[in-house]
């Protein structure tokens, strides 16, 4: 069987991999401790089940229009425009089956073969993977590690091209925490729109910041129709097995992804569109909650990983992710890249993380700190271990 070249452009998300690993080594019966998973470990909240057990009994089973039902589709506009003060309608909105998917979608509409899509680096896994897929080229953008991850206009400016057609920004980020502040988001999209570039916002993140007000670069004024809005309940609701994301952007584009969304996937599950309008126009009060937490979890664990010695970490300013640097632990005792890192970690101390090569950096680990403070003490105690026996 011969299979198509284009899918040798991409290989398997590195964070599913590590899923997979973990999980067989507890069917071997290892205890081990996940930093891999960039999920909440937060129920959904009572509201949002209720209502979708409330759509199961009223047989709101069928299919929707492929694009989302208007409800929920106003529903994102209403809610973008409380938090952000945009003016989004309907048809600017499309809701896909999570977040990646309007990634993809997107990138699919617009990237044709040779197009340059500029990335801060560390980006999360799938974005190179979907830009190649489609026959684009990925730039990446070094930060410094020194200034928190966080990206410049400046470091934009020298990457782009005439072939340049997007950048792509997602603060908070995955991986690092970083958050591009107000003002220097602002010189960005003023970069790209002079340029006639567009600007995707990965908001993943966005309700999860540990010192800035939440903020969406589409908010600022006539930037709608050089702006695409990447979006998803995964994280914000603690949501991210019911699959429900977005994307706002102008409607041609949006347009065009529902061509694409009608002749692949089609709507997304009914059932979670009608808990989705719950968890967006119904009480906001878990967001804080879990943000709260975060907070707690974060003031624990940059501390414990700083005073492993060796070990450096910069302080994220959103997410649930820090970003440690274990480089000098690389290229002695058969470990040479990160890779090897975090699999002998895995193996000999039975505890995930995500290696740094997956995001684009040589010399980091990824953790997860959304799991409980037990874990992460219990975690944290290998991972110093388990680099003292590497010393």
């Amino acid at each position: 069987m011969q299979i198509a070249q284009r899918m040798s452009r991409i290989s398997v998300s590195p964070t599913m991999r590590v899923g997979i690993e973990a999980e067989k080594l507890r069917l071997a019966g290892v205890e081990v401790v996940d930093f891999g998973a960039g999920e909440p470990d937060f129920p959904t909240p009572d509201n949002i089940k209720r209502a979708a057990e409330e759509a199961i009994c009223r047989n709101f089973t069928k299919y929707t229009p492929a694009g989302g039902t208007m409800e929920l589709r106003r529903a994102v506009c209403e809610r973008h425009r409380r938090d952000f003060g945009t003016g989004y309608e309907p048809a600017e909105c499309i809701i896909s089956a999570g977040g990646k998917h309007a990634i993809f979608n997107a990138i699919s509409a617009l990237i044709e073969d040779g197009d340059e899509v500029v990335l801060p680096s560390p980006y999360w896994v799938s974005y190179p993977d979907i830009v190649r897929y489609n026959g684009g080229k990925p730039v990446a953008v070094a930060t410094d590690e020194a200034d928190g991850f966080r990206v410049t206009a400046r470091q934009i400016e020298r990457a782009l091209t005439p072939r340049t057609r997007l950048i792509l920004i997602n603060s908070p980020s995955n991986p690092s925490g970083a958050v591009v502040e107000r003002a220097e988001f602002e010189k960005i999209y003023a970069l790209a729109a002079g340029r006639q570039i567009l600007l995707m916002t990965d908001e993943c993140y966005c309700h999860f910041l540990y010192g800035d007000q939440p903020f969406s670069i589409a908010s600022v004024e006539g930037a709608k129709p050089n702006v695409i809005v990447a979006g998803t309940l995964s994280k914000t609701y603690a949501m991210t097995g019911w699959r429900v994301g977005f994307a706002l952007a102008p409607a041609p584009l949006i347009a065009a992804m529902l061509k694409l969304q009608s002749q692949s996937t089609s709507n997304p599950n009914s059932i979670a569109q009608k808990a989705a309008v719950e968890a967006l126009l119904g009480p906001q009060d878990s967001v804080s909650r879990m943000l709260e937490e975060y907070r707690r979890r974060r003031d624990y664990v940059i501390p414990a990983l700083r005073s492993i010695p060796g070990v450096s970490c910069a302080e994220p300013q959103g997410a649930f992710y820090a970003y440690p640097n274990i480089g000098r632990f690389l290229r002695r005792n058969g470990v040479a890249t990160t890779l090897d890192f975090s699999e002998k970690l895995l193996q000999e101390a039975g505890v995930a993380v995500v290696p740094g090569e997956a995001f684009g950096t040589a010399d980091h680990i990824r953790i997860s700190y959304a799991t409980s403070m037990g874990e992460l003490e219990r975690g944290l105690d290998r991972l110093r271990r388990f680099v003292a026996g590497l010393a």
